[in-house]
């Protein structure tokens, strides 16, 4: 299995092996963790049985307290999720298929979200939405080309230490 590397620097594709050399531009969050990408689907149940058949599995599926549904599938011997959308017409994150727009988002847990989003747009990110469902808070953020990159965590944040009265 391939090491992560040091937390400075970013994998280079060469071949077929990862080159941990080329230096990143800013430091990056430890904490936060490159999760899954998720996709829009037109129709759920189609794409489910598509992706089972190529042997993923499911791990979790569930709603969206906007209307959408999702599921996250794994592959055997992956780490990475792929993470399945459906938005019905009435949600607010709706939109007409074209060619080339069934690419949702990547996401990323981040226990520090707030540190997360301000990570994001001092690198030339746009926030598109920033809202908490339930326990969470997820903030979304579009890239210099308009591709979607959701934060989310804890809608609380990391507890700070606090000093000692002493």
């Amino acid at each position: 299995m391939l090491s992560p590397g040091p937390p400075t620097e970013r994998p280079c594709h060469v071949g077929s092996e990862f080159n941990y050399r080329a230096p990143l531009a800013m430091p990056v969050p430890k904490p936060a963790r490159f999760l899954y990408s998720g996709l829009r689907v037109r129709d759920l149940e189609r794409s489910l049985r598509f992706y089972r058949r190529l042997g993923f599995r499911v791990l979790a599926r569930g709603t969206m307290d906007h209307g959408g549904a999702w599921v996250h599938l794994v592959y055997p011997h992956s780490r990475h999720r792929l993470e399945l959308n459906y938005y019905p017409k009435a949600n607010k994150f709706w939109e007409p298929f074209r060619a080339g727009t069934e690419f949702d988002h990547f996401g990323f847990y981040a226990p520090d979200v707030r540190g997360w989003l301000r990570t994001a747009l001092k690198a030339g990110g746009k926030l598109v939405a920033d809202f908490t469902e339930g326990k969470a808070r997820l903030v979304y953020v579009r890239d210099p080309d308009g591709n979607w990159l959701e934060a989310f965590g804890p809608a609380a944040g990391p507890r700070r230490p606090r000093k000692s009265s002493s």
